[in-house]
């Protein structure tokens, strides 16, 4: 069997139960042009425990489809958002 992927972005949205949404950036240069170039994609990654929070990075691993969009689940979190994080310990 094939290696999954693993890829490391942002969580850009947290709203849904079990469900955030990651965007990782591939930076390419243009073939003709030379310019670099930023493309980005969003995941729907399955969040088990609802750990990570807007602004976190994350780690997402590749699995077998979970729903009509999820295809990834989340490995681990690599950095998180201190001040999101700090927001929600003062309430």
């Amino acid at each position: 069997m094939g290696k999954t992927k693993e890829l490391l972005g942002t969580v850009i949205r947290d709203k849904m139960n079990k469900t955030i949404v990651v965007s990782t950036v591939l930076v390419a240069k243009h073939p003709k042009y030379k310019k670099t170039i930023k493309r980005f994609s969003r995941y729907k990654v399955h969040d088990e425990k609802n750990a990570a929070k807007i602004g976190d990075i994350v780690k997402i691993q590749e699995t077998r489809p979970l729903s009509k969009d999820k295809r990834f689940k989340l490995v681990s979190v690599v950095k998180a958002s201190a001040r999101l994080h700090a927001q929600e310990k003062a309430e």
